[in-house]
C-alpha cells in the first residue's frame, strides 16, 4: 500500500494510510519538543551556519576572553562586522560579555555549542 502525501501543512491532506504503530507515533509526538523550544533550536543553528559566527565559536572554544578588536583580526573583518557578528551571538545567549572601561570582552556562556561546532567539523573532515 503507497501512501499518498502532499507538500502542505494542512491537516486534511496528510497521509492516507493508517498509522500501524499508533502507540510509538503517539509516545514519539509526546517527546517532541514544544514549538517555542524549537523556535529557539532553529535560532540557534541559524546563528552558527553563518561562517563568521562558527569561527567565533571555534576561537572561543577553550575559555579565552577576547575583545572585539581581537576577534576582528581573528577572522580578518573590520570591527563593525566583527562588533555585528558578537552582538547576534550574545543576543542569543551563546555568549557572555563584560565591559572593562570601553572595552568588551566576549566569551562562551556554555562549552556545549562550541563541542557542537567542533562535532560538525569534525564529522566534515576538519
Amino acid at each position: 500500500m503507497r501512501a499518498t502525501m502532499k507538500a502542505t501543512s494542512d491537516a486534511s491532506e496528510l497521509c492516507n494510510v493508517p498509522c500501524f504503530k499508533e502507540a510509538l507515533v503517539r509516545r514519539i509526538q509526546r517527546a517532541l519538543p514544544d514549538e517555542e523550544d524549537l523556535a529557539d533550536a532553529v535560532s540557534l543553528f541559524s546563528a552558527l551556519s553563518d561562517r563568521a559566527r562558527l569561527k567565533i565559536i571555534m576561537a572561543l572554544q577553550h575559555g579565552e576572553e577576547l575583545c572585539v578588536c581581537d576577534v576582528a583580526h581573528v577572522l580578518s573583518l573590520s570591527v563593525s562586522t566583527a562588533s555585528h557578528h558578537l552582538r547576534k551571538l550574545r543576543d542569543l545567549r551563546i555568549l557572555k560579555y563584560r565591559n572593562d572601561g570601553k572595552m568588551a570582552y566576549y566569551s562562551l556562556r556554555d562549552k556545549v555549542v562550541a563541542e557542537m561546532a567542533a562535532g560538525a567539523l569534525e564529522k566534515v573532515g576538519v
